[in-house]
């Protein structure tokens, strides 16, 4: 076997303090931050003078993981808009399992949160949403009924 287990989505940010703020509110733990540079981080990007600021943020299961990095050097580069819709190539999306979806939506409002569609009920399953966090990262959001 090739894929021992998915270890973690990097999402780049600029304000890397509201980003482990949003995640954090969501119910993500904090499980360190790190400042990265130096030979390794520029190889493994294909970046030049890579400097960076890291946070990792897990799910309370201990087995999914966000890499959230600022980039001090090189700078980041953005694509406008930042609030393109989900069918754009190369779009990722981040899904979390909720125990109470309308909840967890209004917990995340004050942290710049917003639906980009609305909240849909999958059969007697599921309710679904999709909101735009910090750096206009799109969130699934899941609550399983019943």
């Amino acid at each position: 076997m090739a894929v021992r287990r998915m270890d973690n989505v990097g999402i780049v940010v600029e304000d890397l303090d509201a980003a482990v703020a949003f995640f954090v509110e969501l119910g993500l733990e904090l499980e360190g931050r790190a400042e990265i540079q130096g030979p390794v981080a520029d190889g493994c990007t294909g970046l030049e003078g890579v400097h960076c600021d890291i946070a990792m943020v897990r799910t309370p299961d201990g087995h999914s993981r966000l890499e959230l990095a600022r980039y001090r050097t090189p700078r980041a580069t953005a694509e406008e808009p930042r609030d393109r819709p989900h069918n754009i190539l190369g779009t990722h999306r981040v899904m979390f399992a909720v125990d109470d979806l309308r909840d967890t939506v209004e917990r995340l409002r004050p942290h710049g949160a917003e639906l980009v569609g609305e909240i849909a009920r999958y059969g007697v399953s599921y309710l679904l949403c999709y909101v735009r966090g910090p750096e206009g990262i799109i969130v699934g959001l899941a609550e399983q009924l019943g």
